[in-house]
């Protein structure tokens, strides 16, 4: 079991290592290893404006997908939570769930053909970048909070708020939003994780003046190897940042439904 664990933990990091080393080598052509040091892929890549401008987008569209996320999954989870009828639920999970089964790639043509009519032209604009990606994670954030609303016990603290008094708008604000803000956060992190590295939906919809950084990336690996290593290490960075984040509130949760037991 060991020797199997370790080929596995060899396999996943031994990539991941050599794009790290090979973003600080000065010339890696046929090799194992590159040859030489410097730090200059980096500063190139700094440098270069459409790396610059992907960055800034991928950012706005991790903002905004999670903020719409947020305010869409939040009421839709409680919903689901308190329906009554085992059909809604059943139904209502597979609609949510549909998403994670069909390929980003039959997404974005379906995006295609709707938004590049005359009708509605859109394709290529940023709001509908946006508006794919909040599809494409939103089952993933509903899937965190309904899982979470079983365990928290709201029922009965509802009821009990209910008997002294309290309207549905107190309830729901001073009780299941509070509740639920570390299974939000852990669940926004795995959002923002899954909107940074989107590449499949991201490169058929976006336009020229909004490409994320997943995108603009695939260019670099038609120039010098050193630079794609060092484009693709910051890509790799913010993920792991995303889900040592992500990590880290599931922690909190867990720690947060014991005390409350």
């Amino acid at each position: 079991m060991a020797a199997i664990t370790t080929i596995y933990l060899v396999y996943l990091f031994t990539p991941i290592v050599l794009l790290f080393v090979g973003s600080f080598g000065d010339s890696w052509t046929n090799s194992l290893l590159p040859s030489g040091f410097t730090v200059d892929w980096y500063l190139e890549l700094w440098q270069d404006g459409s790396f610059r401008r992907a960055f800034i987008v991928s950012l706005e569209v991790v903002a905004a997908t999670c903020a719409i996320c947020t305010a869409i999954a939040v009421p839709l989870a409680y919903a689901l939570y308190k329906s009554a009828s085992r059909g809604v639920m059943v139904a209502a999970r597979i609609v949510f769930l549909l998403p994670i089964a069909a390929p980003p790639l039959v997404l974005a043509f379906g995006f295609i053909l709707v938004f590049s009519s005359d009708e509605l032209p859109w394709l290529g604009s940023l709001w509908l970048l946006i508006a794919g990606h909040v599809v494409l994670t939103l089952p993933y954030l509903l899937q965190t909070l309904v899982a979470d609303m079983r365990h928290l016990g709201l029922n009965t603290l509802e009821q009990a708020a209910e008997s002294l008094g309290a309207s549905f708008a107190g309830r729901f604000f001073d009780i299941v939003v509070p509740m639920l803000r570390h299974s939000l956060g852990s669940g926004l992190i795995m959002v923002a994780a899954l909107s940074i590295g989107e590449f499949q939906l991201s490169n058929l919809i976006s336009g020229f003046l909004y490409r994320p950084y997943p995108v603009v990336l695939l260019q670099a690996f038609y120039g010098a190897t050193g630079f794609a290593c060092a484009a693709t290490v910051v890509l790799l960075s913010l993920a792991i940042l995303a889900a040592a984040g992500g990590a880290f509130a599931a922690r909190s949760a867990s720690a947060y439904r014991q005390s409350a037991a």
